[in-house]
């Protein structure tokens, strides 16, 4: 429930505390005085676009907080720690929640979430644990069919609910074979086409037989090919001058004479034993680059003007690999992944029928789902309509007669029904859907009927009626606050009101006060009681404060509240 709430230059509100608590507050004011900011400000709270047009006239910004009582864990409190705020325990298993919302006249704004700043999201994902809000709005939402299902569901209660949850998953998977089967279907021709392409891709790419990093290994190779003969002058030159086979002196005779002459007096200087060592090891070299170069000279010998139009071919052959799927590695990855595809695609025939068999069977589900959610609502339905009348009956409307029908629809998410509420105002008249049939004022009390008789199996923290009343008057009225009251047994009541007849079954009663100090309209909230409360009711009994008959009757009628 909310306790507290602070507004700060918010329309004509320059700064006001709204203490609120426990029960059934009423909200009351004169005209322009600001009571609709009350209800604008609980709704920035609660995560509603931000309007910088709310802003007062000459501040910079608007401001608004709420402390909320909330259970120390739960869903709230939870969502709160995932935004990284948190709750502040009060003992009992409960705890305090600040929420705040800031709103610059440039249109910027900010949100704060159990002491932390936060997205504006946060505050819409916490509001429908927190508030039920219902303005002129709010009923004519209830004459769209989804709001009708909705309060219907809401009074279902865990049948209607278990059967809504069985129905759902039904659904998505009915839903997910039908999409699936309708595609495959669709694509049928073009998924055959694409195992044509596949399955040709696959052959060639089977017969050419890639290896990874052969481009550049047949490039090193055609490069050495092409230029083989330099290749071999080079090569000969090199070996003749290692090791001559003419008779001619060579580095290796040279490099042994070298040796020997060393051998024979190395033994007299160790300094030049060292440099033979050295030359020793200088001829061993020489001589491995012969034969090294004798090997070269051998294969080169075998390569010639064949194998080099061999690499060239096949250089030619991975080059269109290349040219049809970007690279030799993309080619041989394909070969690996494409063919568990051409298994997939080669068998769509098989597939279909499986993927029919399947909808077929969760077809057969969601139908016997659908039955069983429709009979949960009607059963629902005919309780739900006993018990509106009988509301209605208290709510001055003692002939009307509401009935909840729940007709077969296309099938959706949501099930294969169409609910309506139907209003029969008086004997005679046929029952008619609220949403052509009802007045503004039956409206507003069929809306607090349902409302009333929902909170008994499905009750809500805290209810928010501005103007609910809107419409009515006199003994409907004085019912309006009787029923308000009844619902703030179970649940934090806040109406912003214009009938003393409803005002006066409030626990607590806040009137908004408008002042002028010649520039800007600024307003402040109080808390009535006593003579001050009877003057207010006074007031909006007869427009006059000190009339004695109005306060007469304003002293009357919070006596009914009293003993309601």
């Amino acid at each position: 429930m909310i306790e507290e709430m602070r507004l700060r230059d918010l329309g004509v509100i320059a700064d006001a505390t709204l203490p609120i608590g426990r029960g059934f507050t009423a909200i009351t004011g004169e005209t322009g005085a600001g009571k609709t900011m009350v209800v604008t400000g609980l709704g920035l709270l609660l995560g509603q676009r931000a309007d910088s047009g709310a802003v007062r006239k000459g501040a910079a910004q608007a401001a608004v907080e709420g402390v909320w009582l909330v259970p120390e864990e739960g869903v709230v409190a939870a969502r709160v720690r995932e935004a990284g705020g948190d709750v502040e325990p009060v003992g009992g298993g409960s705890a305090e929640l600040y929420l705040g919302r800031t709103v610059s006249s440039e249109g910027r704004g900010r949100a704060t979430v159990g002491g932390r700043t936060a997205p504006a999201g946060v505050l819409a994902d916490l509001a429908d644990d927190l508030v039920v809000v219902h303005g002129q709005s709010d009923q004519l939402r209830l004459k769209s069919s989804s709001a009708q299902r909705d309060a219907l569901d809401r009074f279902g209660g865990e049948p209607v609910g278990a059967a809504r949850t069985a129905y759902r998953a039904a659904w998505d998977v009915w839903r997910r074979l039908d999409a699936e089967l309708t595609t495959l279907t669709a694509d049928r021709d073009e998924r055959a086409r694409e195992a044509e392409r596949l399955r040709a891709a696959i052959a060639e790419i089977e017969a050419v037989a890639p290896v990874a990093g052969e481009e550049e290994e047949l490039a090193r190779r055609a490069e050495r090919l092409a230029n083989a003969e330099d290749l071999r002058v080079a090569a000969v030159t090199a070996h003749a001058a290692l090791s001559s086979e003419d008779g001619s002196p060579d580095v290796v005779t040279l490099l042994a004479e070298a040796r020997r002459a060393l051998e024979r007096i190395s033994g007299s200087d160790e300094a030049l034993a060292e440099i033979g060592a050295l030359v020793t090891d200088l001829g061993y070299r020489a001589t491995d680059a012969s034969v090294a170069l004798s090997g070269y000279l051998a294969d080169l010998d075998e390569s010639g003007p064949h194998e080099l139009a061999v690499v060239d071919e096949r250089r030619g052959v991975i080059a269109g690999l290349v040219r049809a799927h970007g690279s030799v590695d993309a080619a041989i990855s394909l070969l690996e992944t494409g063919s568990a595809r051409l298994v997939e695609l080669d068998d769509d025939g098989d597939r279909l029928q499986r993927l029919e068999t399947q909808r077929d069977a969760a077809a057969a589900e969601l139908d016997a789902a659908a039955e069983a959610l429709t009979a949960a609502r009607r059963e629902a339905a005919e309780r739900l309509s006993a018990a509106v009348t009988e509301e209605l009956h208290a709510l001055a409307l003692p002939d009307a007669r509401l009935s909840v029908d729940v007709a077969p629809a296309t099938p959706a998410g949501h099930g294969r029904d169409e609910v309506a509420i139907l209003l029969a105002p008086h004997p005679g008249a046929d029952p008619r859907p609220v949403s052509r049939g009802a007045s503004g004022g039956e409206l507003s009390r069929v809306m607090l009927a349902i409302e009333v008789v929902i909170a008994g199996v499905d009750p809500v923290p805290t209810f928010v009626f501005d103007e609910v009343d809107a419409g009515i008057g006199g003994a409907a009225a004085i019912e309006v606050g009787r029923r308000l009251a009844r619902l703030a047994e179970s649940s934090q009541v806040i109406a912003v009101t214009h009938l003393a007849q409803v005002a006066a079954f409030a626990g607590n009663h806040l009137t908004v006060v408008k002042g002028n100090d010649g520039a800007v309209t600024a307003s402040s909230v109080r808390r009535l009681d006593g003579a001050e409360r009877e003057a207010e009711m006074a007031r909006l009994l007869s427009g006059l404060s000190d009339s004695d008959a109005a306060l007469t009757h304003a002293r009357e009628l919070l006596e009914t509240g009293r003993s309601r």
